[in-house]
């Protein structure tokens, strides 16, 4: 049986890769290249995210049958917070369309045979624990705010934060504090699950990784988790049907900013 690892990766030291500076213009081609990587079979890639919709309905149902809409904010935010796990198959997808092997989606199953799924794994709990965690401090904001008992409809909720006292007070912190939130994703993971599915460094190593990536370019990357935040929202308003579109599109760009940013192995071993 091979050596299970999670923190460390498969060789005896660590693996360090290399941290490239980007400009603002490397968005955009990351982008671009997403897009690109989307189109070339984008029902295959809808039929991978077409369960987001999904969830958005059974959440709205299931906030309107239990009074839960005071979390209908904080729901919306926080798939910044799990959208780098969620687009995992998204990554490997751009991987073999690089590598020009075949992009059918079933592949995108195959992370689930990655020599690195152990870190994965262990960095998508850590992203859902963050996530509950905003989940939770978004919920005590509220209740600071307004008291225990929440809106029994969508139009309470509004009625609420527009015309109460509280209401400006709970947009504005309750803005920065997932921007907070969204901040933390955005240093440990931004591209943590790319590089694990490119090479198995570990999950300490995928996380400073990605630290070091937004260190050295923290206008782009500040950039960068602005866009696909937005993006994200957008995405989420109409039943978070949009997020069919958005997720594949970021997910593909995401590994090709990973791209930009990190030094390829083979390049390093050649210096």
């Amino acid at each position: 049986m091979s050596n299970f690892h999670v923190l460390a990766g498969a060789g005896d030291k660590l693996d360090m890769p290399m941290i490239r500076k980007i400009q603002m213009s490397d968005l955009g081609d990351a982008l671009r290249l997403g897009l690109a990587d989307f189109w070339e079979k984008p029902s295959h890639y809808a039929m991978l995210v077409l369960i987001y919709p999904i969830v958005g309905i059974v959440l709205t149902v299931w906030m309107n049958g239990f009074h839960t809409w005071s979390l209908l904010y904080p729901l919306v935010g926080g798939f910044a917070l799990i959208g780098p796990f969620a687009a995992l198959g998204l990554y490997e997808i751009s991987r073999r369309r690089e590598q020009e092997l075949d992009t059918s989606w079933p592949h995108a199953f195959d992370v689930l045979r990655s020599p690195a799924i152990g870190s994965i794994a262990a960095i998508g709990v850590m992203l859902f624990v963050v996530f509950t965690l905003w989940l939770t401090s978004a919920q005590a904001l509220y209740e600071s705010l307004f008291g225990a008992s929440t809106p029994q409809t969508l139009d309470a909720l509004m009625a609420q934060v527009f015309n109460e006292p509280g209401g400006t007070t709970l947009l504005i912190a309750g803005s920065l504090l997932g921007a907070l939130f969204e901040l933390v994703t955005l240093c440990t993971t931004v591209i943590a699950f790319p590089l694990l599915l490119d090479r198995d460094v570990g999950a300490f190593v995928a996380i400073e990784t990605s630290f070091r990536a937004v260190v050295a370019n923290p206008l782009p990357m500040l950039a960068w988790g602005v866009i696909v935040g937005a993006g994200l929202f957008l995405g989420s308003l109409p039943l978070f049907v949009g997020l069919a579109v958005v997720i594949p599109i970021f997910g593909h760009a995401t590994w090709h900013l990973y791209r930009k940013l990190v030094e390829p192995a083979s390049m390093i071993r050649g210096m």
